[in-house]
């Protein structure tokens, strides 16, 4: 019941009314210019039905005892973050890269937390709302996205201090039924072949943002809710098919035109109820926090297929023993394991919260994950020296199969003499669509933003670790103090996380 074939989504997509946008005009979610996104998700539905994958991409609901697809589990032990990191990973290997359905579980794992910390410091029914939605959301193999960030506006000011009020998404109205809101998020991978668009906030919140306090689910096609859409994909195939050609992205500028959401969709409402405003802040760390756990799982994965092609082109280049690409080759690898580690000892690490959702360590996932946003420009930069210029230079295919031309252009691709001409033509070929195309762009940028830059990354370390603790090291070592305290940095409890922002934004909620 709990586990969806990907022919089942399909179905679903088609019953969606038309609210995207591309080149100006109206599409449904089946357009061609789409298929390079679908063509990702499939991967999930498909796994999640494969036997050899039951376990990994598969798990069991702690609500109904059903078995589910591992993107829409809530995690209740570590190995459960484990599993999720794994199999991010090895799905990631098969599309090369993003596999595009984390935000929707990395939300959804945010606000089981938070709609219960919410429900037991203030008396809502916030947690009731969403475990409701969760078992609808499960039941149904929902593919989701997380719309978090908003337009923003002058970055230097607040949301309530803006020109307009409409430049991050905010509540108009908060009634008994529902609250309507207006507004819209940008950045939304995957948005344009979801089911359900999840609306959350993007940064911490004062008592004078009130308003800006919102979090909810619509379906995709709700009334309101338009998509403008800017898809990415590689040069289409006529010969050479291969994996890496058929997939591509889709991105959203989601805007939300005085949408009604009803109450039983409503997770935060500041507006109605301002003591939920710190709520907010505590939420949008967490979705961030556990996205950027995710990307400890694909982030690796991308530098492993990086890695996998300069070692391939270093090989048909016939320069694979030379010591400068061993020492290129192991610094990616290196970078995806650590990576991959820090994620790892994060999941150890785990914090069970009182909802029962296990929160991996805070600063290990920051860490990895900047690790991985400092190094994607690199590894692109190592990939293309291996590889020469010939990837983004390189004749279309069809000049290696036409009559006049495709015994010359064969003959000219040889390298190697222990590899085949065809061999030679479809590595460089997988390699324009890895580090050349409109994909590639739309890869590298997402490499060092995804999930937060690099500097959201110190930003939340800086916050997180324990200074001060850390300065006694030296002070004993330098014969300032006399005693070293044994000091472990401490994992940060999501109370002591929601404490904090309650004493920094004075809210009322206890």
């Amino acid at each position: 019941m709990g586990i969806k074939t990907y022919d089942e989504y399909l179905s679903r997509l088609k019953k969606l009314k038309r609210n995207l946008y591309i080149d100006g005009s109206k599409c449904d979610r089946l357009d061609e210019r789409l298929a390079g996104q679908l063509r990702v998700i499939k991967e999930t539905y498909d796994r999640a039905n494969d036997p050899e994958w039951d376990g990994l991409a598969t798990a069991t609901s702690h609500l109904t005892g059903n078995k589910i697809n591992r993107f829409t589990h809530i995690h209740h032990s570590v190995d459960d973050l484990l599993n999720k990191q794994r199999m991010t990973r090895l799905i990631c290997h098969r599309v090369g890269g993003c596999i595009m359905r984390c935000m929707g579980i990395d939300a959804m794992n945010a606000l089981s937390v938070v709609t219960y910390e919410m429900d037991q410091a203030l008396g809502t029914d916030a947690g009731q709302n969403f475990l409701k939605y969760l078992t609808y959301w499960q039941d149904n193999d929902i593919t989701a996205n997380c719309a978090q960030t908003d337009v923003k506006g002058d970055r230097l000011k607040r949301p309530h201090e803006q020109v307009d009020p409409d430049l991050y998404l905010r509540i108009v109205e908060s009634r008994p039924d529902g609250i309507v809101v207006r507004g819209a998020k940008i950045d939304n991978t995957t948005a344009p072949v979801s089911d359900e668009i999840i609306a959350i906030p993007t940064r911490f919140m004062t008592d004078k943002d009130n308003e800006y306090a919102v979090a909810f689910a619509v379906p995709a096609d709700w009334e309101g809710v338009k998509m403008l859409v800017r898809p990415a994909y590689n040069h289409k195939r006529k010969y050479l098919q291969a994996p890496i050609a058929e997939i591509g992205d889709a991105e959203a500028y989601t805007i939300f035109d005085n949408v009604f959401v009803p109450r039983e969709r409503v997770f935060l409402d500041g507006k109605g109820d301002p003591r939920q405003t710190p709520f907010a802040g505590f939420l949008a760390l967490l979705f961030a926090h556990y996205h950027r756990h995710s990307y400890t799982g694909c982030k690796p994965s991308t530098s492993e297929v990086l890695a996998s092609a300069a070692a391939l082109v270093a090989e048909y280049n016939g320069i694979a023993k030379e010591d400068h690409v061993r020492e290129k080759i192991s610094h990616i690898v290196g970078v995806a394991e650590l990576v991959f580690a820090a994620g790892q000892v994060s999941a150890y690490r785990a914090e069970k919260s009182a909802s029962g959702t296990y929160i991996p360590d805070e600063v290990l996932t920051n860490a990895g994950r900047r690790l991985a946003g400092e190094e994607i420009y690199n590894e692109y930069k190592i990939v293309a020296d291996l590889a020469g210029g010939l990837c983004a230079t390189m004749p279309f295919e069809e000049e290696f199969f036409s009559k006049e031309t495709k015994e010359l252009a064969n003959k000219y691709m040889m390298r190697n003499p222990d590899i085949s001409s065809e061999n030679q033509h479809k590595c460089f070929r997988g390699l324009e669509n890895l580090i050349v195309s409109e994909m590639a762009g739309v890869t590298q940028v997402a490499g060092l933003h995804g999930g937060g830059s690099p500097q959201m990354e110190t930003i939340t370390m800086m916050a997180r670790y324990d200074i001060e603790g850390l300065k006694s090291i030296a002070k004993y070592l330098f014969g300032i103090e006399k005693d070293l305290p044994k000091y472990e940095r401490a994992t940060v409890t999501p109370r002591k996380m929601l404490e904090r922002f309650q004493k920094m934004y004075g809210s009322s909620a206890k």
